[in-house]
């Protein structure tokens, strides 16, 4: 089979040798650049998900002390912690009645808090960022956020996410950016396209 001539494959062959080079090495550089920027937003995202979660535990931890004072209360007047609920929410005073309702979204906190505590520890490496995203509180991300310092990472999953980062950087730049330049100078430098 034929190979086509250099000059269709390559649309800087009919540059000048010296601003060849330039664009070449320019190219080098850039994918390095993509490199280590895709390694290290990457290897960020294990960091920022441990100090979420260690966020999390504490939001979890302060959920489950106001459930145990609510159902401390309610033992010390004989009730469980449903009768003081149901009890509440029938009073006809309004602010007993209100009552109920944060006995019973303190009750909801704590099982939507544990539920994604259990989640993202059981989580695998791979698994992770998708738990993260379906079970993240926005409050407790931004918080997080807020306060985030970034960490080198030193553990098998920092290490992992950096190499990810660093391909699908690099993948993205080269599918969505470098592909398409490349195809329309190809076009423009294609023998036929002369006399279009």
């Amino acid at each position: 089979m034929a190979r086509a001539p250099p000059e269709c494959e390559n649309p800087l062959v009919a540059l000048p040798p010296i601003i060849r080079s330039l664009a070449d090495g320019s190219e080098r550089l850039l994918d390095r650049v993509l490199c280590v920027v895709g390694a290290v937003l990457f290897s960020q995202l294990p960091e920022f998900m441990q100090q979420y979660l260690q966020r999390l535990e504490g939001h979890l931890d302060e959920a489950r002390l106001a459930v145990s004072r609510f159902a401390d209360a309610a033992a010390k007047s004989g009730m469980s912690l449903d009768q003081l609920v149901a009890g509440a929410s029938t009073n006809p005073d309004p602010s007993m009645g209100r009552l109920g309702g944060v006995i019973r979204g303190a009750v909801a906190r704590v099982g939507d808090l544990a539920a994604a505590d259990d989640a993202l520890r059981h989580a695998s490496v791979w698994t992770r960022p998708f738990v993260f995203i379906a079970h993240v509180d926005a409050g407790i991300a931004r918080a997080t956020l807020a306060i985030y310092k970034p960490a080198v990472p030193t553990t098998a999953e920092g290490l992992l996410y950096a190499g990810l980062g660093m391909v699908l950087v690099l993948a993205l730049y080269h599918l969505a950016v470098r592909g398409p330049i490349v195809r329309r100078l190809q076009k423009k430098s294609a023998p036929g396209a002369l006399g279009a």
